[in-house]
C-alpha cells in the first residue's frame, strides 16, 4: 500500500501549482507516494502545464470550480494511500515536513490529523492551527486571547518546540489518517471554502481522533495567494463560519448573524468617517468602506 497520497486542488494557479508539485518531488526521497491533483475549471492552462512537466500525477479535471472540499472529496474516494496529504497550491515543503508528519503518526496511532508550522517566505512563522468558532472568538479580538490565554488559544506568539494537541489545524499542509477517513467520513461540502478542516478535525475529536501540531515540520506558506482575498474571499469566510455555527451551535446562529451584522455597520461608520476627514484621499479607506458596503448589502439579502 502506498505511504502517502497528495492531494492538491487547483483553480488558475498555474506558477504556484508548480512550484508546489515541484516542491514534493524533491524533498519526498523515502516514503511511496501518488500525487493526486483536482483542478476545478482552470482556465491558465494549468493541467497542461502540470501533466507536461509531471507526468506521473493522477488529474482529476472538473469542468467548473466545485468548491475545496468537494474536489478533494474526489481524490480521497480514489486514494491509494494510508495517509492524506492535502496541499494548498501556495505551500512549498521543506526536506523534512512530511516526514516528519508520517513519523509522528506512524508513531501515534490515535491522531487523525497532523500539521507542521507554516512560515512566510522570509522564515518567519505563520499561525499553523486554530481554534473552534465560538461566541467568545466572535466578541473579543482574538489575539487578546491568544495573548492572555496561550494555553487555550495558542498562536504563533510563542514557539513550540514539541508537539502539542491543538483543536484544529491551518489546512494549507495536513496529513490525514486514512482509518479516521472511513471513521468519519469526507469534508462536508457545505463548506465551499474556509472551515472544511475546523469542521473535519471538529469531527475528528469528536470521535476520539486526536489533532496535532509538529513543529519541526516546516512549510512554507503564500497565506492566501491561492485564492481571492478582497470581498469574494471574505464573502466564502462569512458563509462558512455561518455554516460551521448552524450545524454545531444552532442556538447561537441568529446572535452570530446580529453580532456579525453589527460590527460590519460600525467598520462602515468609522471608515465613512475617516475618508470624510480626509477628504476622500486615502485610497485605503475608499476600498475599505466599498468592501464593508458589498458586505451589508449580502448580509441584507440574507447571505446568498
Amino acid at each position: 500500500m502506498t505511504d502517502v497520497s497528495f492531494i492538491i486542488v487547483n483553480w488558475n494557479t498555474r506558477n504556484l501549482l508548480l512550484e508546489c508539485l515541484a516542491s514534493v518531488y524533491r524533498t519526498v526521497q523515502d516514503l511511496s507516494f501518488e500525487v493526486w491533483l483536482v483542478d476545478n475549471g482552470s482556465s491558465d492552462q494549468s493541467v497542461e502545464a502540470a501533466r507536461e512537466r509531471f507526468p506521473r500525477i493522477s488529474i482529476i479535471e472538473n469542468q467548473t470550480n466545485m468548491g475545496f472540499a468537494a474536489a478533494v472529496n474526489m481524490a480521497l474516494g480514489r486514494m491509494g494511500g494510508r495517509y492524506a496529504v492535502l496541499l494548498n497550491t501556495d505551500a512549498t515543503l521543506t526536506p523534512r515536513a512530511v516526514r516528519d508528519l508520517y513519523d509522528h503518526m506512524e508513531a501515534h496511532p490515535r491522531v487523525g490529523i497532523a500539521c507542521g508550522q507554516l512560515l512566510n517566505p522570509d522564515g518567519s512563522r505563520q499561525n499553523s492551527i486554530g481554534n473552534f468558532p465560538c461566541m467568545l472568538t466572535l466578541l473579543t479580538n482574538e489575539s487578546l486571547l491568544q495573548l492572555l490565554f496561550p494555553r487555550r488559544f495558542p498562536s504563533k506568539r510563542y514557539a513550540c518546540t514539541s508537539p502539542i494537541d491543538v483543536e484544529s489545524c491551518i489546512g494549507a499542509c495536513m496529513m490525514v489518517r486514512k482509518k479516521a477517513i472511513d471513521k468519519v467520513g469526507p469534508l462536508d461540502e457545505r463548506y465551499f471554502f474556509f472551515l472544511e478542516e475546523t469542521d473535519w478535525a471538529y469531527r475528528m475529536r469528536r470521535a476520539g481522533w486526536r489533532v496535532r501540531f509538529v513543529p519541526s515540520a516546516w512549510v512554507y506558506h503564500g497565506q492566501g495567494k491561492s485564492v481571492a482575498r478582497r470581498t469574494d474571499g471574505r464573502i466564502l469566510f462569512y458563509r462558512s463560519r455561518y455554516a460551521f455555527f448552524k450545524k454545531w451551535r444552532p442556538g447561537s446562529y441568529p446572535m452570530v448573524r446580529l453580532i456579525v451584522f453589527g460590527r460590519l455597520l460600525v467598520n462602515t461608520a468609522l471608515s465613512a468617517a475617516g475618508l470624510a476627514l480626509t477628504l476622500g484621499l486615502q485610497k485605503n479607506l475608499k476600498r475599505r468602506l466599498a468592501s464593508y458596503t458589498r458586505l451589508i448589502e449580502w448580509h441584507i439579502k440574507g447571505c446568498p
